[in-house]
């Protein structure tokens, strides 16, 4: 099963409960670099740029912005 960062609840849960070991957020990570610190405070994500996933250079791996 896959969660999104808005279950970060049912997540938890589901990790707490024993049904699943962890839970990875792989993609809104990339764009957002504070993703714990985000679903915790409730905060807006920041949209990932899939044309920079794999790029050789900071674009994309550097550049995206932290929540202020």
């Amino acid at each position: 099963m896959g969660y999104a960062p808005d279950e970060a609840a049912e997540a938890a849960e589901a990790v707490a409960s024993g049904s699943v070991d962890a839970v990875a957020f792989g993609t809104p990570f990339l764009a957002n670099p504070d993703l714990p610190e985000r679903i915790a405070a409730g905060a807006d994500l920041n949209d990932p740029d899939p044309a920079t996933f794999y790029s050789t250079g900071p674009e994309g791996y550097t550049d995206y912005p932290t929540m202020s």
